[in-house]
């Protein structure tokens, strides 16, 4: 085995005080890569309901890439603020936790999401996995990801946990990131769909609610959203993927066919 192709763990790490290093905690997954190479980075945007993580995830799958999904993080937040009985709407609150937290996500294979919080001098520990897809939590998202210095802070994480990962590609998928997170991204992408298709979708997944309800709550989100962040205009260099017409398989093959045409141009520019 050469130095430039070894086995490596993959880190994902979480940002406590002072940026993406500080209060870091580990989750790690024995992958093969080179150990000198950046990974590609397929960077995904998408409102609610579009299909992003549950293609992002069987794309990068197929890929033999990791999948970051950054969502999860403010869902996260969203648990530990509540949990900690933080002022989800003062930003200094919310700051406070990523001060003291030590979150952690799997890049690979089932995920798995845990966090530790500080309650006074006690630091307990917690797999949030479930906890974070409850409908509850979800609407409590926006309040949490509204604050700057918030998505500031997270963003510097995600960039983190993908330079040290050791894949040999990340698909990374959420909010802002073709236009922040990761605006020099090779592959960039925005996968939207229709508000009737995006609560058709979701209702299936939410036992309980009418698609009524879920076509309420969608629209209430996005307007939320746009207030931050513009999830239906593809920004310069972007390709617009719309799954409203797509099944599950074609809106995964369209992902992989753009990542496959870059690679492949990259490859020819580079002969």
């Amino acid at each position: 085995m050469t130095d430039a192709a070894q086995d490596r763990e993959v880190v994902a790490a979480g940002a406590g005080a002072g940026g993406a290093g500080a209060g870091a905690s580990v989750s790690r997954t024995l992958v093969h890569s080179d150990a000198h190479a950046a990974p590609l980075l397929v960077a995904i945007d998408g409102p609610a309901g579009s299909g992003k993580s549950s293609v992002s995830r069987a794309a990068a799958e197929r890929l033999e890439f990791g999948i970051l999904d950054t969502g999860a993080a403010y869902r996260t937040l969203a648990w530990a603020a509540v949990e900690s009985g933080a002022d989800l709407d003062d930003p200094e609150s919310v700051l406070a936790i990523l001060d003291a937290w030590q979150y952690t996500i799997t890049l690979q294979g089932q995920q798995q999401v845990n966090v530790v919080l500080a309650y006074g001098d006690e630091r307990r520990a917690h797999d949030v996995t479930a906890a974070i897809r409850e409908h509850a939590v979800s609407g409590l998202v926006s309040r949490v990801s509204k604050h700057p210095e918030v998505r500031e802070r997270l963003n510097e994480m995600f960039r983190s946990i993908v330079a040290e990962s050791g894949l040999a590609g990340v698909v990374i998928e959420g909010r802002d990131i073709t236009t922040v997170v990761a605006p020099d991204a090779p592959v960039r992408i925005l996968m939207t769909a229709s508000p009737e298709v995006r609560a058709a979708r979701r209702a299936g997944e939410l036992p309980g609610l009418t698609p009524e309800q879920v076509l309420a709550d969608i629209v209430a989100r996005d307007a939320k959203d746009a207030q931050v962040v513009d999830f239906f205009t593809p920004a310069p260099g972007v390709t617009l993927v719309d799954t409203s017409d797509l099944n599950f398989e074609q809106s995964v093959q369209a992902v992989v066919d753009i990542v496959r045409a870059a690679q492949a141009a990259a490859e020819e520019s580079g002969s």
